[in-house]
């Protein structure tokens, strides 16, 4: 009975977190940011991933209560270790813009959620690790034209875009300026300008 008891608990602290959810996104939704703030606050408290993630992102953009990017990368880190993809990625971007390049640990974090995130089919989180194991201090092409490759995937023109520039100069990937040409059409036809550029060259 205990057991039982203990499991509508449970249950019902989650209805409430994902009703306390919802009334935060329809609150925002009307332009009542600090009632969508308080509601997704209030949630976040309880543990509910999702709102710790909406949490983050007021904290991060000064929605309904001031701008903290602290206090942002706190309700991400929550939400990212309960597995919410979008705030790992957001987590790891705090990570890896606001922390000195020395602190070698919250780099290897933040590349662990940036690659989690990538892995669970976040656009963004693929394309950034694309780019960043092309330019990083050791580069690593194979490895950032897999990202690339993901990202351009699911649409990111962009993305598309450094996949042609890989194949035009034999990065990661034999050269093949035909290939590179057709990766660059397709970025071109999705409205990426250098793209555009690049097939007038």
């Amino acid at each position: 009975l205990e057991e039982a008891a203990f499991q509508l608990q449970q249950i019902f602290r989650i209805d409430i977190s994902i009703a306390l959810n919802i009334l935060g996104i329809e609150s925002m939704r009307a332009g009542h940011n600090k009632i969508g703030y308080t509601c997704f606050k209030l949630a976040a408290d309880r543990g509910y991933s999702k709102a710790q993630y909406n949490v983050g992102l007021c904290y991060e953009h000064g929605r309904g209560t001031e701008k903290d990017l602290e206090k942002a990368a706190f309700y991400y880190y929550h939400a990212a270790s309960s597995c919410h993809p979008m705030a790992q990625y957001r987590y790891a971007r705090c990570l890896l813009c606001h922390s000195p390049e020395k602190e070698w640990d919250r780099h290897q974090k933040a590349l662990a959620f940036m690659e989690q995130a990538a892995m669970a089919g976040i656009t963004e989180a693929q394309a950034y690790l694309g780019v960043f194991y092309m330019r990083g201090p050791q580069p690593k092409e194979k490895r950032g034209l897999k990202y690339l490759l993901l990202a351009a995937k699911n649409g990111d023109a962009q993305s598309r875009y450094h996949v042609g520039v890989c194949y035009e100069k034999g990065l990661g990937v034999q050269q093949s300026l035909a290939e590179a040409m057709k990766h660059y059409q397709q970025s071109a036809a999705a409205g990426n300008r250098s793209a555009r550029e690049r097939l007038l060259v």
